[in-house]
């Protein structure tokens, strides 16, 4: 009965919002408003509550994937140069090196995460003045974390790679690469939140333009200094540094521009301790999460370590074309969470379960010819990846797709699941499924990988030509049990949810109630 009355009272706030001093919303949805003093017309976001469920979730998800594809090419284009223009051992340094970086860039991802919810839950009441303040607030409280990280990284990268068990031969070119990227870290910060501005104000496309135009350019400068000027793995890092600078700079300049476009009274505050709790309370979690990700990544980075650098350049090479998978599923995951939360607060909670259903079947399409891709041409698009690649090397990526690739299927369903509990606010049942994958791969590479290498009666010392194939297919066994584990455990949830329970009659009278908001 609760859950009937929270609906009700969220349809009489939806009822109220019509009147020009209410938010600037509607189910989920921000009306189109116009500036007096500048005439401008604020972009309106997608109402996910009306239209067929599939082709809404196609439509909106569409413009996400071109975003991800250049994410991808500037997180493979550092990979693919050290592995073909320097070596093996320069492709195993970037990505033993890659694995640490996340950690920074889970904080600068959360500081997105929550200037944009932030800054679009004020921007749709028309609060325009906070909306300045709260991205001066959200920039000078990320600074300062950048600052503190700076000098985590700054001192103590070297002691970073030593506990994830680092190769002598590839640690001088891991800690170079490290010590540029580090330096480089306010541009991933303030990039992070001049994006999360620019999605809050619903503007899609700026980013885009500007990610597009830093992966091509990435690709480019890595290229130039590698070949060119013989910089080797310090080259990868500084064309990362300088392409991710002139991103950031030409992102907050046009940031800057939009903010000065919209209507205030006053002098704009730089400061709120208010907006700050918000954002915090925001962004943290979304740290957390990420963070512990990285972490866990790291975990399974200083396993494969101690088998080489053999290991460890098949799969970072096979790691970027399963991440390239994982990442669009990811897409369509906040698709449909947006989605959720549309028609939770529009009564329509019918469309959540259709919108499942559709979701299911647009990442099950994806599945098919990507499994099928890395089945069959694997050792190719490995090659992409590496110059004179040994036999160890290949083999072992290609270990990694076989062993992963099927259950494609399986991992897409938990990230769709993990969507509608995330987007209805079921938090507590979202972190629990992603712990326990991720809690699962970590433990399970350790047991796995190491047990099984000394099944045979070899240490790990020794296993780097005997026992050590054994060994790393237990670590990437280690995948598919966790997303199995993890999709059960997110599904039941889901098929708990009230949109799963509530009596018929009642979903058809909250969903004609809403229509008539």
């Amino acid at each position: 009965m609760c859950l009937w009355l929270e609906v009700n009272q969220k349809l009489e706030v939806y009822r109220g919002i019509a009147d020009d001093s209410a938010p600037a919303y509607r189910c989920g949805t921000f009306m189109a408003a116009s500036s007096a003093s500048t005439g401008r017309k604020v972009i309106m976001n997608k109402d996910l509550t009306v239209g067929d469920p599939s082709t809404v979730l196609w439509k909106f998800c569409l413009p996400l994937f071109g975003s991800i594809v250049f994410q991808q090419l500037y997180n493979i284009a550092d990979s693919w140069v050290a592995g073909k223009f320097i070596g093996q051992n320069a492709l195993a340094a970037v990505g033993n090196s890659y694995e640490i970086t996340l950690i920074f860039i889970a904080f600068a991802f959360g500081c997105n995460i929550g200037c944009s919810v932030l800054v679009s839950q004020l921007f749709g009441a028309r609060e325009y003045g906070d909306v300045k303040t709260a991205v001066s607030t959200a920039a000078l409280s990320s600074g300062l974390v950048c600052l503190l990280l700076m000098l985590v990284g700054i001192l103590g990268c070297d002691g970073l790679l030593t506990l994830i068990n680092t190769p002598e031969e590839v640690f001088a070119d891991s800690a170079l690469y490290l010590d540029i990227y580090v330096w480089g870290l306010p541009f991933v910060f303030f990039y992070n939140i001049a994006t999360g501005v620019f999605s809050a104000l619903g503007d899609s496309k700026t980013p885009f333009i500007f990610l597009a135009a830093s992966s091509l350019s990435n690709i480019a400068v890595d290229i130039l200094f590698v070949t060119a000027f013989k910089m080797g793995v310090a080259g990868v890092a500084w064309a990362t540094f300088l392409c991710q600078g002139i991103s950031c700079v030409l992102a907050v300049a046009v940031v800057i521009r939009r903010l000065k476009q919209l209507p205030s009274e006053g002098k704009m505050v730089l400061f709120s301790g208010d907006l700050l709790g918000r954002f915090v309370v925001i962004a943290i979690p979304s740290v957390l999460q990420q963070s512990f990700i990285s972490v866990g990544n790291i975990l399974i980075q200083s396993v494969i370590n101690r088998f080489g650098t053999d290991i460890m350049a098949g799969y970072s090479a096979s790691v970027k074309l399963n991440n390239l998978v994982i990442t669009s599923f990811t897409t369509i995951g906040n698709g449909i969470s947006n989605y959720a939360a549309q028609n939770l607060g529009a009564g329509k909670l019918t469309r959540i379960q259709e919108g499942f259903r559709a979701a299911l079947k647009m990442v099950w399409l994806i599945c098919l010819p990507l499994a099928a891709l890395y089945c069959t041409c694997g050792r190719a698009l490995m090659n992409f990846f590496m110059e004179d690649a040994t036999e160890a090397a290949l083999g072992s990526g290609m270990r990694f797709l076989w062993i992963l690739s099927p259950f494609y299927f399986v991992v897409s369903a938990k990230l769709v699941a993990d969507g509608i509990l995330r987007g209805t606010g079921k938090m507590r049942q979202f972190m629990t499924a992603t712990f326990t994958d991720l809690i699962l791969r970590v433990v399970l590479a350790f047991v796995l990988g190491l047990c099984l290498s000394t099944l045979r009666g070899k240490t790990i010392g020794d296993t780097l030509y005997n026992g050590m194939t054994l060994g790393s297919t237990g670590i990437w066994c280690a995948w598919p049990i966790g997303w199995m584990v993890a999709t059960v455990i997110s599904i039941l949830f889901y098929r708990k949810g009230e949109w799963n329970t509530v009596p018929e009659e009642v979903r058809e009278a909250l969903a004609a109630e809403s229509t008539s908001v």
